[in-house]
């Protein structure tokens, strides 16, 4: 598969790469949380991430305009689509190391379908600041070739991620409604298509160490 850089032209219809925050107190803390043994781990909100005061402040203030935000994080081992997500509102990803994100636009989806040839991947550095707008349909993200795993830190409006609203499907976007601000279309291979998620990525599963 072919590996575009965040820092790229092809990546500004996706997202932007933020300059100006000191990232190294985050990246330092989420360094003292262990990978786990396998798979992935995705916490929302986590206090030791949150406790970087100064950068918390200037996520909320800069980054968001003043709106209350959520810093945690995704982190394990990971090569997979499985499935595309978006919320109301960018997320930030900032990397202990080097990773991968595979994304896609909103407008990818036809009669509520997409085709896994437009995903694209997309390399960000360690520390970078890695801004997707909110149109930008990703997941979690996937290790470079040659590092064990990755930690990346998710910022989110607050309270994205947790438990779902009890809603009345009334139109084709509520059926994708999988918790809180997000929306999740799953390939059929992935767990959470078992679990129950809507079905809506075809073609194949893309997996970053073999395509």
């Amino acid at each position: 598969m072919k590996f575009v850089s965040v820092h790229s032209e092809l990546f500004e219809k996706y997202g932007k790469v933020l300059k100006g925050y000191d990232v190294a107190p985050l990246l330092s803390a989420m360094e003292k949380i262990d990978l786990p043994a396998e798979g992935v781990a995705y916490e929302p909100a986590i206090d030791s991430l949150e406790a970087c005061t100064d950068l918390y402040k200037e996520f909320t203030d800069r980054a968001y305009g003043g709106m209350p935000v959520q810093v945690g994080m995704c982190w394990g081992r990971n090569t997979k689509l499985n499935c595309l997500e978006y919320h109301r509102g960018c997320e930030l990803n900032i990397g202990t190391t080097a990773f991968v994100l595979l994304l896609a636009k909103a407008s990818d989806i036809h009669d509520g379908k997409l085709d896994t040839k437009d995903v694209v991947a997309f390399t960000a550095d360690k520390g970078d600041v890695v801004l997707v707008y909110e149109d930008t349909l990703h997941y979690a993200p996937c290790q470079q070739e040659g590092i064990d795993g990755f930690r990346v830190a998710i910022v989110l409006p607050k309270g994205t991620n947790t438990d779902k609203p009890e809603i009345k499907v009334k139109n084709e976007e509520d059926g994708l409604l999988w918790a809180r601000n997000k929306w999740l279309i799953a390939h059929a291979d992935s767990s959470e298509a078992k679990s129950g998620a809507y079905v809506g990525l075809t073609g194949k599963n893309i997996d970053i160490s073999v395509d």
